[in-house]
């Protein structure tokens, strides 16, 4: 059975689906169809590593910041 994650993503309320007991970071990117090499993750003002998206868990409550590279020219 699914459950709810509440979670502030970018300033935004938001629930994640969560199908087992947590998600990941890159749990969260997939939900919004944000591919992992073009994003920076902040979870609760700290950094995360693009290697470790997979393994940093989410809790209820937490804040996210997702910045997104932008090429220009």
């Amino acid at each position: 059975m699914a459950s709810l994650l509440r979670l502030e993503v970018n300033g935004q309320e938001r629930e994640l689906p969560v199908p087992g007991t947590d998600a990941s970071v890159l749990d969260l990117l997939a939900s919004l169809d944000q591919h992992p090499k073009t994003v920076a993750v902040e979870v609760n003002r700290e950094l995360v590593p693009r290697a470790r998206f997979g393994d940093t868990s989410l809790h209820d409550g937490d804040r996210v910041e997702i910045v997104r590279f932008v090429q220009g020219g």
